[in-house]
């Protein structure tokens, strides 16, 4: 018997395939995360053994509980909160994907923080909105900011996050930020062009949207897991 999420897996799965191809886009190049923030471990191993490899977590003390009680690990973890400096380090120890630097001083502390392991993959997040409820640097900083990320050893950088205002368009929002992944790209040296391959933007109200203007990491909660409660 199916159940809700399973069910809910397989709308949000229809929907990206659809969406990618009205984008011409390869389904392959759209990866779900799945926001279970709130959300109790037994639900993210349902998910992981219907094939979810992605987890996304805003708030750290729940998450690291999850991370520990989740054995074998379920996929990649991935930091989607706002990422306060106290935190970094636990943050750079626990997650294999960080989606909200939007600071050099919390770039320095993830990468003083990740040794002895994998790179950790990080994004910039932007405020296109300059909204001032959303996290994220301006536009014009991110250049910079990626720059000064490209110097340190044990991050990776990856590409862009967004989080658009209400208010904002969600077709011209998501295609400025595109615009914008696309002009930092030609401006980074290699090695690093070649990792430039991330977009997350897009979440269970507008991921046609994201898609359409170029998201590889769609993030997702409500409409695979249900209201949080």
């Amino acid at each position: 018997m199916i159940n809700e999420l399973e069910q809910n897996f397989h709308r949000i799965q229809q929907r990206i395939s659809d969406a990618c191809h009205e984008a011409g886009r390869d389904v392959e190049e759209v990866q779900l995360v799945a926001v279970s923030k709130t959300k109790p471990s037994h639900l993210i191993s349902e998910a992981a053994n219907l094939g979810m490899k992605h987890f996304g977590e805003n708030y750290l003390q729940e998450a690291t509980g999850k991370i520990h009680g989740l054995q074998p690990k379920p996929g990649d973890w991935h930091y989607i909160g706002k990422v306060q400096s106290n935190k970094t380090r636990d943050i750079a120890e626990h997650f294999d994907w960080v989606h909200t630097v939007d600071r050099e001083k919390i770039a320095l502390r993830l990468n003083a923080h990740r040794t002895d392991r994998p790179k950790l993959n990080v994004l910039v997040q932007v405020n296109v909105d300059n909204d001032p409820d959303k996290g994220g640097c301006s536009g014009d900083q991110a250049l910079t900011l990626c720059r000064a990320i490209c110097d340190l050893p044990n991050l990776r950088l990856r590409g862009l996050m967004t989080i658009l205002s209400q208010e904002t368009n969600p077709r011209e929002g998501y295609e400025s930020v595109a615009q914008l992944h696309r002009e930092i790209g030609t401006q980074l040296a290699e090695p690093h062009r070649d990792s430039w391959d991330a977009l997350s933007m897009g979440m269970s109200r507008d991921l046609e949207d994201a898609i359409f203007a170029g998201a590889t990491l769609i993030r997702v909660g409500t409409a695979l897991f249900g209201e949080r409660r």
